[in-house]
């Protein structure tokens, strides 16, 4: 056999073996994942998200800033940070056919910026809305700044429009600096990208996450077994001192033929055998 025999196996074995770890065997791991069903609240998890604002999303490159993967407990501390209640799985995409996994973490995850737990914020943070509505997306892809201070998110004023008031001011006008007589709403655009940020919640409870800790480091408090007692010895309770156990009395053994004399107690006088 030639060596150039040898090195074409070579390539095709390399071609092959690779094929079947990274295509065959994901394939058997994961390709007849279903939506999870929880008979007791009637709840199907995943659903599908047609949602015209995840097109915008991609679109705008949001996925090159921000995650949508949420980590184990023991790569990282995205549960300690609050941006889920439990790891991302695999069944969490089922329906999407172009994961926005993420490439980088210039800003926070958001696989669960739609979640009412949701956090980027400390716990005691006053800054921490109750839940971000679209009044807060809306500001915040307006003008990040005025949300976030050390933000460092490019404004996306395009997908707003001013617009003259006629009539009554609109509901969905942002709260900003505009000449008299204008206002800023969104466009089309802004609402369906919003509308798809607040849709984002994947804490839904699953069978392969099931028991698994929500907080990095958590764990469940090791029981101590007591240490075994000495023979003879009782143990004391908690809190209560130890009480030596009483010894015996001593006697002393008679020589043969004369009658044996118990020890006298300390204080007594000692009182004679009969004869």
């Amino acid at each position: 056999m030639s060596r150039s025999s040898y090195l074409f196996a070579g390539i095709f074995g390399s071609f092959v073996v690779s094929c079947f770890a990274l295509v065959l065997v994901p394939q058997m791991q994961l390709g007849g994942l279903q939506a999870h069903v929880d008979e007791e609240n009637n709840d199907v998890y995943p659903v599908n998200n047609p949602r015209q604002g995840r097109r915008i999303y991609l679109a705008e490159g949001c996925q090159y800033c921000h995650s949508q993967q949420v980590r184990d407990p023991q790569y990282g501390t995205d549960l300690e940070r609050g941006w889920g209640p439990r790891r991302t799985v695999a069944r969490d995409y089922l329906y999407e056919a172009e994961p926005a996994l993420g490439t980088s973490r210039l800003g926070p995850d958001l696989a669960n910026v739609g979640g009412k737990e949701w956090r980027n914020e400390d716990k005691s943070d006053p800054r921490k809305p109750v839940r971000r509505d679209a009044t807060w997306h809306y500001l915040h892809l307006y003008n990040p700044r005025a949300v976030v201070t050390e933000s460092n998110m490019p404004p996306y004023r395009y997908l707003f429009t001013k617009r003259r008031i006629l009539g009554e001011r609109s509901n969905d006008a942002l709260n900003v600096e505009v000449e008299n007589g204008f206002e800023i709403v969104p466009k089309p655009e802004a609402a369906h990208l919003v509308a798809y940020l607040r849709s984002l919640d994947r804490g839904h409870a699953l069978p392969e996450v099931k028991g698994e800790s929500t907080v990095a480091g958590e764990a469940a408090p090791a029981t101590t077994a007591p240490a075994p007692s000495a023979p003879g010895a009782a143990a004391p309770a908690t809190g209560t001192p130890a009480t030596p156990a009483p010894a015996p009395p001593a006697t002393t053994a008679p020589a043969t033929g004369t009658p044996a004399t118990p020890a006298p107690a300390t204080g007594t006088p000692a009182t004679p055998a009969a004869k």
